[in-house]
């Protein structure tokens, strides 16, 4: 990540329990993420509509999820706005798709952490945030 130094201690912890990607991950990408970041033409080249396009990264040829390692995980830090100028949500962006919460970002850690695990056949579809 350009060689940029992030203060990992500013890192929400990761949630301690087993997460149910499903119920947990999937709502959360579909709701913050994915409109963006989808199939059809996805900003910076990131599609985050299945696990391999998820963990592969986008135009910065960088793997966007260290399975097991959330703190090496650049949209984990990218989430927790750690990297200046990657914040994501965009800041600008964040009245439409809202920022993730402390207690989010932990459970987006978790799941990395437990091996980003994504049910098979599972497709996700972006939703707009309720107001």
């Amino acid at each position: 990540m350009n060689g940029a130094e992030i203060d990992i201690s500013k890192l929400p912890a990761a949630a301690s329990k087993e997460i149910n990607f499903e119920k947990e991950i999937k709502p959360l990408l579909e709701t913050s993420c994915l409109k963006c970041h989808g199939p059809k033409r996805p900003k910076g080249k990131y599609s985050m509509d299945t696990r391999a396009n998820m963990i592969k990264g986008g135009s910065s040829d960088e793997t966007a999820i260290t399975v097991g390692n959330s703190a090496a995980s650049p949209l984990v830090l990218f989430s927790a706005d750690l990297v200046e100028e990657m914040e994501m949500p965009p800041v600008d962006k964040r009245e439409k798709y809202p920022a993730l919460t402390k207690d989010q970002i932990g459970l987006l850690r978790a799941w990395v952490d437990q091996g980003a695990k994504w049910t098979e056949g599972v497709v996700l579809e972006a939703k707009v945030p309720q107001k």
